[in-house]
């Protein structure tokens, strides 16, 4: 067994002995699903960011670069927009508005905030969550699959069933807790993984002969797509609908359940801005390697290279091929800890949205902490098998981890995104707006993301998004004049 697989063996053990340590920390639903309220600035951060920045930042956008070329620096614009503007817009307000409301879901926060009897923003929530997050959490499967397809040559869709297993493992057994301790050592692994490898990739480049200009020539010619250009060639319009395209992934940040769990679990409102500058600190060259990794990949090896290959690999081949075997396995590690960060939190959040706003809905009220805990470990069984067999079922059909992402970022992104944003800054917002708002973003997703014509004019992040906010706001003034 090589050092790569020894190190990513230690890793994997690693998590599990952290989720089996946390267990005995998870006493009420409090506990389990927010780690009691008391995570400090640096834990929050780093959780927040590693969850954030899941197995597409390592895999998907370096392999987007290899295919679609230097127009996905768009897409890194927006990122790094929408993560700053996430901290600043809506953490410190989310903290103190879900304690004011004893809030342990974001369903539970909007429900209580519009004072909803008729449970229909809470319930409509709850399956936003759990429909989109089954599609985000098997695209993390489909990375694990992936990674260990390319360490250890395992079929992928035995790569898929163990990066679930240890998922949904460690999730299943720590918590919330498991999940924000684990996060933090995954996002220095990721941070290391982001900053280094690009570097000495293009320390490697400059001690070679490859031409930079002739490697984008080579590959527009193999990929036909104008890689070497931020508008992909397109002028007018065009160029304006790519570049908002990009930039749309920044307001995803504004809506993804996953992520403000963070906000709503940190010790206290003056631990936010140590935890925002740390956030963004990380933030920035995180997103730049990932772009850098694709960039380096593609001039390494070639694109004809990527004609037999899966782009979305080019990562853990360049950590294999460029560094010592311990750091690769460290930094390979470090993707699969991008997969697993994402994947517990939603399962996580998953599972609270269905047990603390569907059941309790339905009036589920006599249940002891206890028996809603082992409920919430139920329901993370059930959502990590579905979402498991998606995953089988992309990787079977060839379907690629960006996409995915993509579709589940912007159902979160457009029905949250508008409805949290105007909840904690707009006196006028009402309940019938705020559904309005999670209504016209599910749908137009799902409507918008399945018409081609539609999705190659504007990709849907921006489209659903902005039909949610007009919505929302047109309904809430509607009713608020009336009133």
């Amino acid at each position: 067994m090589s050092s790569i697989e020894i190190i990513f063996l230690l890793y994997l053990f690693a998590l599990i002995s952290i989720g089996s340590w946390t267990y005995k920390y998870n006493k009420t639903q409090e506990d389990y699903l927010l780690a009691g309220r008391t995570l400090g600035p640096w834990v929050t951060a780093f959780s927040e960011r590693a969850s954030g920045e899941s197995a597409w930042l390592l895999l998907a956008l370096p392999g987007a670069v290899i295919t679609i070329g230097l127009s996905v620096s768009w897409s890194v614009l927006g990122i790094l927009i929408g993560i700053i503007s996430s901290w600043y817009l809506i953490a410190e307000k989310l903290r103190s508005e879900t304690q004011k409301y004893n809030s342990l879901t974001i369903p539970d926060y909007l429900h209580k905030r519009f004072d909803d009897s008729s449970n229909i923003i809470r319930i409509f929530s709850a399956i936003i969550i759990a429909f989109f997050f089954l599609f985000y959490v098997s695209a993390q499967f489909h990375a694990s699959g992936k990674v260990l397809n390319s360490l250890f040559n395992f079929n992928p869709i035995v790569g898929i069933t163990i990066g679930a297993f240890v998922i949904i493992s460690y999730t299943l057994m720590g918590g919330f807790i498991a999940v924000a301790w684990t996060d933090l050592i995954q996002g220095i692994l990721m941070i290391g993984t982001l900053v280094i490898l690009p570097l000495v990739g293009f320390f490697e480049l400059v001690g070679s002969d490859i031409s930079i200009a002739n490697g984008w020539e080579v590959s527009e010619k193999i990929f036909q797509n104008n890689n070497s250009s931020i508008f992909k060639g397109e002028t007018g319009f065009g160029a304006f609908a790519i570049a908002l395209s990009g930039l749309s992934w920044g307001l995803g940040y504004l809506g993804q359940p996953h992520l403000l769990i963070r906000f709503m679990a940190i010790r206290s409102t003056e631990d936010i801005p140590l935890a925002r500058k740390i956030a963004i600190i990380w933030a920035i060259p995180a997103v730049i390697g990932a772009f850098f990794i694709g960039v380096v990949a593609i001039l390494y090896f070639g694109p004809l290279f990527f004609q037999n290959i899966d782009p979305e690999q080019a990562m853990p081949l360049l950590a294999k091929n460029l560094l010592h075997p311990i750091i690769a396995g460290l930094f390979i590690s470090g993707a699969v800890a991008a997969m697993m960060s994402t994947a517990d939190s939603q399962l996580l959040v998953t599972a609270s949205a269905l047990t603390e706003d569907l059941f309790k809905s339905y009036k589920i009220r006599k249940w002891s902490s206890t028996n809603m805990v082992q409920l919430t470990r139920l329901i993370i069984i059930v959502i990590g098998l579905i979402a498991y067999i998606l995953a089988v079922f992309s990787e079977i059909n060839g379907k690629d981890i960006f996409s995915v992402v993509s579709y589940a970022w912007s159902g979160l992104g457009s029905s949250f995104g508008p409805v949290l944003i105007m909840s904690l800054w707009w006196k006028r917002i009402n309940r019938y707006g705020a559904i309005a708002g999670l209504v016209t973003g599910f749908f137009t997703t799902i409507i918008w993301a399945n018409i081609s014509f539609l999705n190659s004019i504007i990709t849907e992040r921006f489209s659903s998004f902005i039909f949610s906010f007009l919505a929302l706001y047109i309904v809430s003034i509607y009713y608020d004049d009336k009133a």
